[in-house]
């Protein structure tokens, strides 16, 4: 699933958005990775990412985990900077918070020229696989 970080820019504009060109410590960079590791906690900011607000009872709705168990995990999104928690009255929202993400982004795209050059002879070699076993098809049919 990839983020538009500018359209949660624009939606988030009350917030303090960090510049994107901002350099990230690795110890930043380490926690934002740890917290990504855990699929809960990607499906919690999936989760964030098609909505602007959510409170914690309906973050943890479709888990089968009890809601403790989801606060923990808010914790660690919090502690890494990926959520942010505002009080309204009894309410508790949370937001997606995107600038950890983006500078996680931005540390990827540097490694990108690595990966993507066998990943685009991935994608011709099973194009081509694809396109012989249509010609092979289209003769038995004949």
């Amino acid at each position: 699933m990839q983020v538009d970080f500018e359209a949660l820019d624009k939606r988030l504009a009350g917030e303090q958005i960090l510049h994107r060109l901002v350099n990230y410590k690795p110890r930043d960079l380490d926690r934002v990775f740890a917290t990504l590791s855990d699929p809960t906690r990607r499906a919690i900011l999936a989760r964030l990412a098609q909505q602007e607000s959510l409170t914690i009872s309906a973050l943890a709705e479709p888990f089968s985990i009890k809601l403790p168990a989801v606060m923990k995990h808010l914790d660690v999104l919090t502690d890494a900077g990926l959520i942010r928690r505002s009080k309204h009255g009894r309410t508790v929202h949370v937001r997606l918070s995107p600038a950890p993400l983006r500078g996680a982004s931005e540390w990827l795209r540097r490694y990108e020229r690595f990966w993507s050059p066998a990943l685009d002879r991935l994608a011709a070699h099973a194009e081509r696989k694809e396109t012989e076993a249509r010609a092979a098809e289209a003769k038995v049919r004949r």
